[in-house]
Protein backbone atom coordinates (compact mmCIF):
# COMPACT_ATOMS: atom_id res chain seq x y z
CA UNK A 1 0.00 0.00 0.00
CA UNK A 2 1.33 3.40 -0.93
CA UNK A 3 1.83 5.89 1.91
CA UNK A 4 -0.67 8.74 2.03
CA UNK A 5 0.17 11.54 -0.39
CA UNK A 6 -0.16 14.09 2.37
CA UNK A 7 2.96 12.60 3.98
CA UNK A 8 5.02 13.48 0.92
CA UNK A 9 3.40 16.90 0.69
CA UNK A 10 4.12 17.60 4.33
CA UNK A 11 7.70 16.40 3.91
CA UNK A 12 8.15 18.90 1.11
CA UNK A 13 6.40 21.68 2.99
CA UNK A 14 8.33 21.22 6.21
CA UNK A 15 11.32 20.13 4.12
CA UNK A 16 12.52 16.72 5.67
CA UNK A 17 11.84 19.68 5.86
CA UNK A 18 12.62 22.60 3.52
CA UNK A 19 10.84 25.89 4.01
CA UNK A 20 10.73 29.36 2.61
CA UNK A 21 13.31 31.81 3.94
CA UNK A 22 12.08 34.16 6.65
CA UNK A 23 12.12 37.94 6.33
CA UNK A 24 15.29 37.98 8.43
CA UNK A 25 16.98 35.44 6.14
CA UNK A 26 16.01 37.41 3.03
CA UNK A 27 17.40 40.61 4.51
CA UNK A 28 20.77 38.91 4.88
CA UNK A 29 20.70 36.94 1.63
CA UNK A 30 20.40 33.60 3.41
CA UNK A 31 18.42 30.51 2.55
CA UNK A 32 16.09 29.05 5.16
CA UNK A 33 18.56 26.21 5.74
CA UNK A 34 21.46 28.63 6.26
CA UNK A 35 19.45 30.63 8.78
CA UNK A 36 18.46 27.42 10.57
CA UNK A 37 22.09 26.30 10.75
CA UNK A 38 23.17 29.65 12.22
CA UNK A 39 20.29 29.51 14.73
CA UNK A 40 21.25 25.98 15.72
CA UNK A 41 24.90 26.90 16.28
CA UNK A 42 23.95 30.04 18.23
CA UNK A 43 21.60 28.02 20.41
CA UNK A 44 24.38 25.60 21.38
CA UNK A 45 26.39 28.41 22.98
CA UNK A 46 23.72 30.97 23.97
CA UNK A 47 23.01 31.88 27.60
CA UNK A 48 20.26 33.89 29.25
CA UNK A 49 21.23 37.29 30.66
CA UNK A 50 19.14 39.70 32.78
CA UNK A 51 20.14 42.66 30.60
CA UNK A 52 18.83 40.87 27.51
CA UNK A 53 15.52 39.44 28.73
CA UNK A 54 13.82 40.50 25.48
CA UNK A 55 16.18 38.29 23.45
CA UNK A 56 14.32 34.99 23.18
CA UNK A 57 17.36 33.31 21.59
CA UNK A 58 19.59 34.36 24.49
CA UNK A 59 23.00 35.96 23.98
CA UNK A 60 26.56 34.82 23.24
CA UNK A 61 29.37 35.56 25.64
CA UNK A 62 32.19 37.26 23.75
CA UNK A 63 34.50 34.32 24.52
CA UNK A 64 32.08 31.96 22.74
CA UNK A 65 31.79 33.94 19.50
CA UNK A 66 34.82 32.30 17.87
CA UNK A 67 33.71 28.84 19.05
CA UNK A 68 30.28 29.42 17.54
CA UNK A 69 31.79 30.51 14.21
CA UNK A 70 34.06 27.44 14.25
CA UNK A 71 30.97 25.22 14.61
CA UNK A 72 29.65 26.86 11.42
CA UNK A 73 32.93 26.18 9.58
CA UNK A 74 33.52 29.95 9.49
CA UNK A 75 36.68 29.84 11.61
CA UNK A 76 38.25 33.30 11.98
CA UNK A 77 41.90 33.87 12.85
CA UNK A 78 42.36 34.74 16.51
CA UNK A 79 43.75 38.11 15.39
CA UNK A 80 40.41 38.88 13.69
CA UNK A 81 38.29 38.33 16.80
CA UNK A 82 38.73 41.83 18.34
CA UNK A 83 37.52 43.53 15.13
CA UNK A 84 34.60 41.09 14.90
CA UNK A 85 33.60 41.89 18.48
CA UNK A 86 33.82 45.64 17.77
CA UNK A 87 31.42 45.11 14.88
CA UNK A 88 28.81 42.97 16.64
CA UNK A 89 29.24 44.38 20.18
CA UNK A 90 30.07 48.07 19.57
CA UNK A 91 29.26 49.03 23.17
CA UNK A 92 31.62 46.41 24.56
CA UNK A 93 29.01 44.76 26.78
CA UNK A 94 30.59 41.33 26.37
CA UNK A 95 27.29 39.80 25.26
CA UNK A 96 26.03 39.48 21.68
CA UNK A 97 22.34 39.04 20.73
CA UNK A 98 21.31 36.80 17.87
CA UNK A 99 20.68 39.33 15.09
CA UNK A 100 24.11 41.03 15.23
CA UNK A 101 25.73 37.59 15.25
CA UNK A 102 23.61 36.42 12.31
CA UNK A 103 24.53 39.59 10.40
CA UNK A 104 28.23 38.87 10.76
CA UNK A 105 27.84 35.12 10.12
CA UNK A 106 25.92 35.84 6.88
CA UNK A 107 28.73 38.13 5.66
CA UNK A 108 31.35 35.51 6.53
CA UNK A 109 29.27 32.83 4.80
CA UNK A 110 28.89 34.89 1.62
CA UNK A 111 32.62 35.66 1.62
CA UNK A 112 33.41 31.97 1.99
CA UNK A 113 31.06 31.08 -0.87
CA UNK A 114 32.61 33.72 -3.14
CA UNK A 115 36.04 32.37 -2.33
CA UNK A 116 34.86 28.85 -3.15
CA UNK A 117 33.55 30.05 -6.52
CA UNK A 118 36.88 31.73 -7.33
CA UNK A 119 38.80 28.54 -6.54
CA UNK A 120 36.28 26.12 -8.01
CA UNK A 121 38.54 25.10 -10.89
CA UNK A 122 41.34 24.34 -8.45
CA UNK A 123 39.29 22.08 -6.18
CA UNK A 124 39.56 18.37 -6.82
CA UNK A 125 36.66 15.98 -6.61
CA UNK A 126 37.82 14.48 -3.33
CA UNK A 127 37.79 17.85 -1.59
CA UNK A 128 34.32 18.63 -2.90
CA UNK A 129 33.04 15.27 -1.67
CA UNK A 130 34.51 15.90 1.79
CA UNK A 131 32.93 19.35 1.87
CA UNK A 132 29.56 17.89 0.85
CA UNK A 133 29.77 15.26 3.56
CA UNK A 134 30.47 17.93 6.18
CA UNK A 135 27.44 19.91 5.05
CA UNK A 136 25.25 16.81 5.18
CA UNK A 137 26.45 16.06 8.72
CA UNK A 138 25.75 19.67 9.72
CA UNK A 139 22.22 19.44 8.29
CA UNK A 140 21.74 16.10 10.08
CA UNK A 141 22.66 17.70 13.42
CA UNK A 142 20.00 20.35 12.88
CA UNK A 143 17.43 17.57 13.21
CA UNK A 144 19.16 15.84 16.13
CA UNK A 145 19.71 19.16 17.97
CA UNK A 146 23.46 18.64 17.85
CA UNK A 147 23.31 15.03 19.04
CA UNK A 148 24.79 11.94 17.40
CA UNK A 149 21.40 10.71 16.20
CA UNK A 150 19.54 8.88 14.88
CA UNK A 151 16.63 11.15 13.91
CA UNK A 152 13.49 10.05 15.75
CA UNK A 153 9.82 10.99 15.79
CA UNK A 154 10.54 13.30 18.73
CA UNK A 155 13.17 15.15 16.67
CA UNK A 156 10.72 15.71 13.82
CA UNK A 157 8.08 16.94 16.26
CA UNK A 158 10.57 19.47 17.62
CA UNK A 159 11.58 20.69 14.14
CA UNK A 160 7.96 21.00 13.05
CA UNK A 161 7.17 22.95 16.22
CA UNK A 162 10.11 25.30 15.65
CA UNK A 163 8.87 25.90 12.11
CA UNK A 164 5.40 26.55 13.54
CA UNK A 165 3.99 23.75 11.37
CA UNK A 166 1.06 21.64 12.58
CA UNK A 167 2.09 18.20 11.30
CA UNK A 168 0.21 15.12 12.62
CA UNK A 169 2.28 12.29 14.10
CA UNK A 170 1.08 9.82 11.45
CA UNK A 171 2.50 12.10 8.74
CA UNK A 172 5.80 12.38 10.60
CA UNK A 173 5.89 8.57 10.91
CA UNK A 174 5.35 8.29 7.14
CA UNK A 175 8.31 10.60 6.63
CA UNK A 176 10.50 8.42 8.85
CA UNK A 177 9.43 5.22 7.08
CA UNK A 178 10.04 6.75 3.67
CA UNK A 179 13.54 7.81 4.77
CA UNK A 180 14.52 4.51 6.46
CA UNK A 181 13.01 2.18 3.87
CA UNK A 182 9.99 1.20 5.94
CA UNK A 183 11.91 -0.37 8.82
CA UNK A 184 9.38 0.64 11.46
CA UNK A 185 6.04 -1.06 11.96
CA UNK A 186 2.77 0.22 13.37
CA UNK A 187 3.20 3.17 15.68
CA UNK A 188 6.94 2.54 15.81
CA UNK A 189 8.22 4.19 12.62
CA UNK A 190 11.85 3.51 13.45
CA UNK A 191 14.52 6.17 13.08
CA UNK A 192 16.80 7.68 10.44
CA UNK A 193 20.55 7.26 10.71
CA UNK A 194 23.18 9.37 8.95
CA UNK A 195 23.47 7.02 5.95
CA UNK A 196 19.70 7.03 5.40
CA UNK A 197 19.70 10.81 5.75
CA UNK A 198 22.42 11.11 3.09
CA UNK A 199 20.31 9.01 0.73
CA UNK A 200 17.28 11.25 1.37
CA UNK A 201 19.39 14.27 0.43
CA UNK A 202 20.60 12.59 -2.76
CA UNK A 203 17.11 11.49 -3.79
CA UNK A 204 15.88 15.03 -3.22
CA UNK A 205 18.62 16.27 -5.54
CA UNK A 206 20.14 18.45 -2.82
CA UNK A 207 23.80 19.36 -3.09
CA UNK A 208 25.96 21.21 -0.60
CA UNK A 209 29.10 23.27 -0.60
Amino acid sequence: MKPPKRGRAAATKTGLISKRPSKLAKEHGLTADQEAEIREAFGLFAVQHPDHEDSKEGVLRKDDVRRCLISLNLTPDKSEVPSILETIDPLGTGFIPFIPFLSYASIALHTKEEGSDDNEDEEDEGYQQESNEEEVRAAYKLFTHGGAGPITLAHLRRVAKELREEVPDDVLRDMLREANGGVGKGRDAGSVGLEDFEQVMKRAGLTFG
